[in-house]
């Protein structure tokens, strides 16, 4: 081969290479020109799915682009987590989730593959506290009360969650913990499931989330003995913190919903995202709605990142406890 023709080749491979980067850096700087697909890793009309709706109507608005819900239910969000984990770090797969999957599910569960690194961090959307309740076949009026009856009876009282290692069960855990209290954890299939056994006086007691509690607390069907995060929530201020109880003052656990991508977006598209989620978390309708239905919302400064590691080192803790496993 002559020195011409190798120069020759050198020079058309290296237009070749040149081409190739050309379109990636225009999808790039020309980010989103396509619709976004938000997967929600729950059937419709639960909280994750309602937070997951009203976020992406307004990342809609700010992006310019239909944000597209995609429900992948089943595995308690893991599905739908490690669809967003395996995909092209481009942009255009996101995923709406709670501290289930992001965060509980891989250490309950051996069959969980991804973990945090293999998502990208954009932003805490907002928190609900978890309220635990007593049925009416208890008798228990009050948080004194239950702690009493409890501690008195070891072993006699049940209360219920919506699945083994999710935030609700964790939750009773802490309170078990703290409370020095020995009671039997029953897991249902959801949280409709739960309410039916409670309002039928079925099973002793339980931890709802508050939004999903609420109907039952007002209408008299279920007693609330006291939220699970340090402070008194807006919607139900009536109802005390349990961390003001002595013997319950560590509880401090609620459920939460962060925007997530796959790991190694790049930075301009992350950026883009970053932006359009404060734009959005400032938007006075998603703020009326997300409070509407029980929510606290974040702080758009909030770090992420460190947010989550402070969370797991949490509920690992609550897991090596109980020995939860699934």
């Amino acid at each position: 081969m002559t020195s011409f023709t190798f120069s020759r080749r050198l020079a058309v491979l290296g237009g070749l290479a040149l081409l190739a980067s050309v379109p990636v850096a225009a999808q790039t700087d020309s980010y989103p020109n396509k619709p976004i697909t938000m997967v929600i890793g729950y059937p419709p009309g639960g909280s994750t799915d309602l937070t997951g709706r009203i976020m992406a109507h307004e990342l809609s608005k700010k992006l310019g682009v239909p944000v597209v819900i995609e429900n992948l239910g089943g595995a308690g969000g893991a599905i739908g987590a490690q669809k967003v984990a395996n995909a092209a770090p481009d942009g255009y797969t996101l995923l709406v989730g709670a501290n289930n999957e992001i965060a509980i599910s891989r250490l309950v569960s051996k069959s969980v593959k991804y973990q945090i690194k293999d998502f990208t961090p954009i932003g805490l959307i907002a928190s609900q506290p978890l309220v635990l309740v007593a049925s009416q076949k208890s008798g228990v009026k009050n948080l004194g009360q239950f702690l009493t009856l409890v501690k008195q009876n070891p072993g006699k009282y049940s209360y219920g969650s919506s699945g083994v290692g999710t935030s609700l069960h964790l939750a009773g855990e802490m309170v078990k913990q703290q409370g020095g209290l020995f009671m039997t954890h029953i897991p249902y299939r959801g949280v409709a499931p739960l309410a039916n056994d409670l309002l039928g006086n079925n099973i002793d007691f339980g931890v709802f989330v508050l939004s999903s509690g609420m109907p039952h607390i007002r209408s008299g069907k279920v007693v609330a003995l006291g939220t699970t995060e340090a402070k008194a929530s807006a919607q139900m201020p009536e109802v005390a913190p349990m961390a003001t109880n002595p013997q319950l003052k560590g509880i401090d656990i609620s459920v939460w919903f962060a925007l997530m991508g796959p790991a190694k977006l790049p930075e301009p598209v992350l950026t883009k995202l970053k932006k359009a989620y404060v734009e959005a978390m400032q938007s006075p309708e998603l703020r009326k709605k997300l409070e509407d239905s029980g929510s606290t919302l974040a702080s758009p400064n909030l770090d992420l990142a460190k947010f989550l590691e402070t969370e797991t080192v949490k509920y690992k803790k609550i897991v090596d406890y109980a020995n939860i496993t699934e």
